[in-house]
């Protein structure tokens, strides 16, 4: 295990450095907004517009690597992501920081991308599932770290934004310095919404309905802190209570949903959201220790939710397709997460902060409800039919990380026939495929390729163990 994290320490190290600026941004803009007398309803926007740069990302990233290669495009993404960190205190406008969050959403879909797509190329079939739960604890613990990191700074200063494009910058550093080779060139796998919602109703409207949901929670909360009166430094740990709640329960409540009907759990997760959002209507706290108990239990039911939902997605799926699924699925999940925070920002605006966990309670009542009519229209799975819960099924671009290698003459999948990115590269003529492994030695400037004979069994290269799956 050690080893295997030790080939890992540079990628982990990055998506802790770009995740801390990332978490620090995510709680430092919805207050800083409130500061420079943005409406709820800008505010609003501008939380949906990072969402809608993670859109374009996914589609639109592939299109980046293919045609600079990993390396390059991560380091020119990174770049960008931090150029436009800095602009926020430059730029104190609706529009520009509307702008900038789309930027910024693209640059981090295309960073989860590529560092993703990397360490499933380090990874083996049986060490996979351990690679990706410490990628995910890692990822999760630095947002935390970022959004709590707010607390001791002063948001009308220009530091909280110079801290975080300066840590984004150093995240560059250990990949551009790495020399572990670029994963294999990436297929694009087509989405196909008619076909994902045939194959699994429950999943794709669950995802939807989710990412409305949790797309506003997590982005207003700091912004709702603020305005039930909770200083700065306690409307940071307000909002990175959401997420600790959340990474308490993914796995146990991911573990449970292996041993049931994943669509009794998704019910469950939505309706006790439900009741906890409306206990927050209710109670109305404005002493920060019941405010924050209170969103401990909201993210413990709401966090894990697209995790199963992808899951029970994954259930329905043939191996083959399942980068496919998790593309579509997670493609649901962000077109919701747009319009999550818009429309509980205009909510928050017309009724007070208790707007955005009306929003929250109408949109999982809306789920179990939707669900409900799924459990009548269509019978469970046998426990054999059913696919393991994967941690890595929460990471923020949802990869899927499958043994099954991309099927590039499928008919969902479109192989580009150049990579400028990877020419000089030199390739197995055992690979078959695109997402095969690709045998490299890096001699300075040169690759050199290297003896195509394969070794014997149980010798190092004697077998395949590494596939690429990678998805628009």
């Amino acid at each position: 295990m050690a080893q295997t994290l030790a080939s890992i320490s540079a990628l982990l190290l990055s998506v802790s450095l770009l995740v801390l600026g990332h978490g620090l941004q995510s709680t430092l803009l919805p207050l800083a907004a409130s500061q420079a007398a943005f409406t709820d309803l800008q505010i609003g926007l501008i939380s949906s517009a990072y969402f809608i740069g993670m859109v374009l990302g996914c589609l639109g990233a592939p299109h980046v690597i293919m045609r600079a290669g990993h390396i390059r495009a991560y380091a020119a993404m990174v770049s960008l992501m931090s150029a436009a960190a800095i602009l926020h205190p430059i730029l104190v406008e609706p529009v520009a920081w509307f702008a900038i969050r789309v930027i910024s959403g693209f640059c981090l879909a295309a960073f989860y991308m590529i560092v993703e797509s990397w360490l499933n190329e380090r990874a083996s079939n049986e060490n996979r599932g351990m690679v990706m739960s410490v990628y995910v604890v890692v990822l999760f613990g630095s947002l935390m770290m970022g959004q709590v990191s707010i607390s001791i700074m002063d948001i009308n200063s220009f530091i909280p934004f110079a801290i975080a494009s300066v840590v984004v910058s150093l995240a560059v550093m250990p990949v551009a310095l790495t020399t572990t080779n670029q994963p294999a060139p990436i297929a694009l796998v087509q989405f196909r919404p008619v076909k994902l919602y045939r194959n699994s109703p429950a999943a794709m409207v669950g995802c939807l309905l989710i990412g409305i949901a949790n797309g506003a929670l997590l982005t207003l909360t700091p912004l709702y802190g603020s305005q039930i009166g909770l200083s700065t430094e306690q409307s940071a740990f307000y909002a990175a209570a959401i997420i600790g709640g959340g990474m308490l329960s993914q796995w146990p409540i991911g573990r449970l949903s292996d041993s049931m009907d994943r669509r009794y759990v998704l019910m469950g997760l939505g309706a006790f959201t439900a009741a906890s959002s409306l206990a927050i209507v209710l109670i109305a706290p404005t002493g920060f220790y019941a405010a924050a108990g209170l969103a401990i239990v909201v993210g413990v039911f709401s966090q894990p939710a697209y995790a199963i939902a992808t899951a029970h997605g994954y259930d329905y799926a043939d191996p083959e397709d399942f980068v496919e699924t998790s593309s579509g699925l997670l493609l649901a999940f962000g077109i919701g997460s747009v319009g999550g925070p818009l429309t509980a920002s205009i909510l928050m605006e017309r009724v007070g902060p208790s707007g955005l966990y009306m929003m929250v309670i109408v949109v999982e009542l809306a789920m179990v409800a939707f669900i409900m009519t799924r459990i009548f229209s269509r019978s469970s799975l046998t426990q054999d039919e059913k696919t393991d819960f994967e941690y890595a099924t929460t990471a923020q671009v949802g990869t899927v990380l499958s043994s099954e290698p991309l099927d590039v003459d499928a008919d969902n999948v479109i192989a580009p026939e150049e990579f400028p990115a990877y020419e000089d590269m030199i390739y197995s003529p055992e690979a078959e495929e695109i997402t095969e492994e690709v045998i490299l030695v890096d001699d300075g400037d040169d690759l050199d390729e290297q003896d195509p004979e394969p070794e014997a069994e149980g010798q190092p290269g004697g077998q395949e163990h590494s596939k690429q799956t990678e998805k628009a």
